[in-house]
């Protein structure tokens, strides 16, 4: 079936809910394996970082990493999740990418339970749990399109098989593409914040997996889900969504059931595509691992991770929304591009936080290459210089974007570039320059029409050679027309 309306980023009508829960898998940044010594390292040749361990040889034993436990509970520390006593299972399946045909995973005592994680508008979503496993190796199917079916052989890279995975799963709080996207978004920011991964999804070390189901508006029983695998972008994710939302939708429409199963998403076609049916628990057959002991962190441990996290993404935003007064979207992507700091600091330094916050969502955040030399201090002097009529906004972003490339002091760039400040008395004598030049604009303007606002203002820089500034000279030119009425 081919979804009639799948092109569309839309979610599904109204007579439908849609219900997304996300499992999301993480990798871990430390610098060897889960069970064993082996480099955890991105990139290197295929199969040079494996050990009789990681390759499940007969007689070798996994010894649990310490490290690994630690990101771990920071992880759930940093989700609001109760840490507890946990423990490892075997979860025997068989895939060519793990070596052992089973996998170590944490079954039904998981080291973190509960939870919820914070959105920038203010939504919660409730985490299930937030467990720890080993990651499988990697399969190349080489030739035709890249499946298996069509491929001529394939190969295994078991370099990755091993590796620390915390994998996070979500209550089915969520409700369209949008916000699954920005619930991914929100986790990998918290995930880099913790220090426990570096959420690279380009690299595979945060994947996702959506579970989508639609249930008629209104209805609290859950419809039948499946699964979409192989999303390795955010956009992706949201596309996988919309599409899959819209089939089950017109499956239902047409009387027809939806079968619980695992797809694939298809990035070239952009749909999903039927992989197997979806597993249960029992089909795994889990049982406890004979060879590692439960983990049962100390209070002691527990309460020095817990003193050691840093201020996370909900936090960040908060305190640069109370320090500029506003809760606006700017915010949210200040954080999320790590520019708060900046805003924050120029803001403690005297500066305008409406000028900073605009500098930053704008100039800054258009060149962080750059922005990572930008002195604070130089960054607060330019919003002075700006908030205080001293450059005009054309000017000001001029100099800001030299101060990006090179640094510098903003006021000998702006002088080295001619920039002076337009008198009080100057910009006067140019607004009633323009109103007597051009009488027909501004009778039209006295009528209501504000649209040729924009023209004055034209003829306003022209006359001034651009170095008014354009709030100021607004302000002026209303003032004085509305006195003229």
């Amino acid at each position: 079936m081919t979804p009639a309306s799948a092109s569309h980023s839309g979610p599904a009508p109204q007579r439908w809910e849609t219900v997304v829960g996300l499992e999301v898998h993480c990798e871990l940044r430390t610098a060897t394996k889960l069970f064993c010594s082996c480099r955890n390292s991105f990139g290197e040749e295929p199969n040079t970082n494996v050990c009789a361990v990681c390759l499940g040889l007969p007689g070798s034993l996994p010894v649990l990493n310490r490290q690994a436990v630690e990101y771990a509970m920071r992880i759930g520390e940093a989700l609001h999740s109760t840490v507890r006593p946990s423990l490892f299972h075997r979860k025997n399946y068989f895939y060519p990418d793990m070596p052992k045909d089973y996998q170590i995973s944490q079954y039904d005592e998981p080291i973190n339970v509960g939870g919820w994680l914070e959105l920038p508008d203010g939504g919660r979503v409730g985490i299930v749990r937030a467990h720890m496993e080993e990651d499988t190796g990697k399969t190349t199917h080489v030739g035709g399109g890249g499946r298996i079916h069509e491929a001529a052989y394939s190969l295994v890279d078991y370099n990755r098989a091993g590796v620390p995975l915390v994998e996070i799963v979500s209550e089915p709080d969520l409700r369209s593409a949008a916000q699954a996207r920005a619930y991914v978004r929100e986790l990998r920011a918290i995930l880099v914040a913790t220090g426990a991964s570096d959420g690279k999804m380009e690299e595979g070390s945060l994947r996702v997996d959506a579970n989508v189901s639609l249930r008629r508006g209104g209805s609290s029983q859950l419809g039948t889900r499946c699964e979409i695998k192989n999303m390795n972008s955010l956009s992706s994710l949201g596309r996988a969504i919309d599409y899959e939302a819209e089939r089950q939708r017109e499956l239902l429409e047409e009387g027809q059931d939806v079968v619980q199963e695992t797809r694939h998403w298809n990035e070239a076609e952009s749909r999903t595509l039927s992989m197997r049916s979806k597993e249960e628990a029992f089909d795994y057959r889990y049982f406890p691992e004979p060879d590692l002991v439960p983990v049962a962190p100390q209070e002691a441990w527990q309460a020095q991770v817990r003193a050691a996290m840093p201020v996370l993404p909900a936090q960040r935003r908060a305190r640069l929304a109370a320090a500029a007064g506003t809760g606006a979207d700017v915010v949210a992507l200040l954080v999320e591009l790590d520019l708060d700091g900046l805003v924050l600091e120029a803001i403690e330094q005297g500066a305008e936080p409406r000028v900073a916050l605009n500098r930053a969502a704008n100039e800054v955040a258009a060149d962080l290459e750059g922005a990572r030399g930008l002195d604070p201090a130089a960054f607060a002097a330019l919003v002075g210089m700006e908030a205080g009529g001293e450059l005009t906004a054309t000017q000001a972003k001029d100099v800001l974007a030299e101060m990006l490339k090179a640094g510098g002091d903003p006021a000998a760039i702006a002088k080295a570039k001619g920039y002076k400040a337009l008198s009080p008395d100057a910009l006067a004598a140019a607004v009633e320059e323009v109103i007597a030049a051009n009488a027909e604009l501004c009778a039209r303007f006295r009528a209501g029409d504000g649209k040729v606002m924009g023209a004055l203002i034209g003829q306003l820089m022209k006359a001034t050679e651009g170095k008014a500034d354009g709030n100021r000279a607004r302000a002026m030119l209303t003032e004085r027309l509305e006195a003229k009425a």
